[in-house]
């Protein structure tokens, strides 16, 4: 088990640019020329990491742990107020912990949060509802896209989704329409849940006809019942799924995932603990 995290000096691993073997120490690679296919060592930990860990059991085992730590900080100030409001974490705790929105992010500069809020929720349907569709929609994007782009496109379309909700809520109030308002405070994994569905719209638009019926027929229902349902983040999930879209045509998923983009998966994923961490000691001094 040890040795599972560590770097490796010796030996071959596979090129993550043209699937050559190479050594783990070469200066570059033999077909392609690609500089320090091995990454220095950590290739095969990045590449276990990419594959065994899975992308699913990391959101889920996640946000099931955040949630569960938002309970027991808000003790007796949990809300049962509501369907769609049982047992939810009270407003200061899922501040505390990273929720963004125009209060966090216009007015107490809480810009970070748009990395943090996907990852919280605010009730129980709230985590079950997305925890189902993330487990439905993540293994086809990773599947058909790759682990690794995966990550980064989930981690950009919670931050482009979260910004453009803050956004929103902050100069968007005008509008007499309250489901097109932007939020004061929004947490929960929609927004980067859309940017799945916007990751696999783009690819099924010159593959698959079927995939493309299949994602549609998701795409519509929930934009038709964020509109009809109030306490839907709308904002959220457009910018979400606008991000996931994007970034998949950045990523070109019809080449083969390199390397790079293992590295810049855990680089998401170590951002968005960063700012838990920011959201958490940042929020400690303002409740003092």
């Amino acid at each position: 088990m040890v040795t599972m995290f560590q770097r490796r000096t010796t030996g071959s691993v596979v090129c993550p640019s043209c699937g050559s073997l190479v050594g783990v120490r070469d200066e570059s690679c033999y077909t392609c020329g690609r500089a320090n296919p091995g990454l220095w060592g950590f290739g095969p930990l990045l590449k276990q990491l990419g594959n065994d860990m899975g992308f699913v059991p990391m959101v889920i085992g996640t946000c099931a742990i955040l949630y569960l730590v938002s309970l027991l900080l808000s003790g007796s100030a949990i809300r049962m107020d509501g369907l769609m409001s049982l047992l939810a974490p009270s407003t200061p705790v899922l501040f505390l912990l990273g929720a963004s929105g125009a209060v966090p992010v216009f007015g107490f500069g809480r810009w970070w949060t748009v990395l943090s809020a996907g990852w919280l929720h605010a009730g129980l349907l709230h985590i079950a509802f997305n925890m189902y569709y993330v487990r439905m929609f993540g293994p086809a994007t990773a599947e058909v896209i790759g682990p690794a782009r995966t990550v980064i496109i989930y981690t950009v379309a919670g931050v482009t989704g979260f910004a453009l909700s803050s956004f929103a809520g902050a100069y968007l109030t005008w509008i007499p329409i309250p489901m097109l308002r932007g939020a004061g405070f929004t947490v929960g994994a929609s927004a980067p849940i859309f940017g799945l569905l916007g990751a696999l719209l783009h690819y099924s638009r010159n593959t698959s006809s079927f995939m493309k019926q299949q994602v549609m027929s998701f795409i519509i229902p929930f934009f038709i019942f964020g509109l009809i349902m109030p306490g839907v983040d709308n904002y959220a999930h457009a910018g979400g799924f606008a991000g996931g879209y994007l970034m998949s045509a950045f990523l070109n998923p019809m080449t083969r995932e390199r390397g790079d983009h293992m590295i810049v998966a855990a680089v998401c994923l170590a951002a968005t603990a960063l700012s838990i961490a920011a959201s958490i000691l940042t929020g400690l001094s303002l409740f003092r």
